[in-house]
């Protein structure tokens, strides 16, 4: 592997440990050349299905847009980046599971408001407000009723606010 600082060869493994539940190993590595340090990834190669859009269009699965997806909604939250790398995990697990060639895009969005509701329940909602198009603010209320806790403490206050 080259060091992706000063192109040597002479790198080296000095950590190497599972992530994603098994399904990835990540490994620290130094290069003997500059002496930095940088992460790399390994994962088995596999098929995964074709993604079918809205609009019929179908695509390759791309795990960075599946990325980018997790880390805007979570942006500015506190999840770390092996949660996260977790949660996508779980999803790409669910992908080879389902044995389809084809899957719908809508499949795909579903999983991940799974996650996103298990990691950070603000997150779970900017997902789901642009995942499903809000039109008002109902379906709004709507999802974060289905988020909040159940004690009549937590109930949100409806009418004028009081002075």
């Amino acid at each position: 592997m080259r060091c992706p600082f000063c192109q040597s060869d002479d790198t080296q493994v000095i950590e190497t440990r599972e992530v994603e539940d098994g399904t990835a190993l990540r490994r620290r590595r130094r290069c003997g050349h500059c002496d930095k340090r940088f992460t790399t990834y390994e994962r088995a190669e596999v098929s995964f299905p074709v993604v079918v859009k809205k609009d019929g269009r179908r695509t390759d699965y791309d795990r960075d847009k599946l990325r980018a997806s997790f880390l805007l909604a979570l942006r500015k939250r506190p999840v770390s980046a092996d949660a996260v790398d977790t949660a996508i995990g779980h999803v790409e697990q669910q992908l080879l599971q389902s044995g389809a060639r084809e899957l719908p895009a809508a499949q795909i969005g579903n999983w991940v408001m799974e996650e996103l509701r298990a990691l950070d329940s603000i997150a779970y909602v900017r997902f789901a407000s642009v995942y499903h198009s809000f039109k008002d603010l109902g379906q709004f209320l709507d999802v974060l009723q289905e988020v909040q806790p159940a004690s009549p403490a937590a109930k949100p206050r409806r009418g004028k606010p009081s002075a």
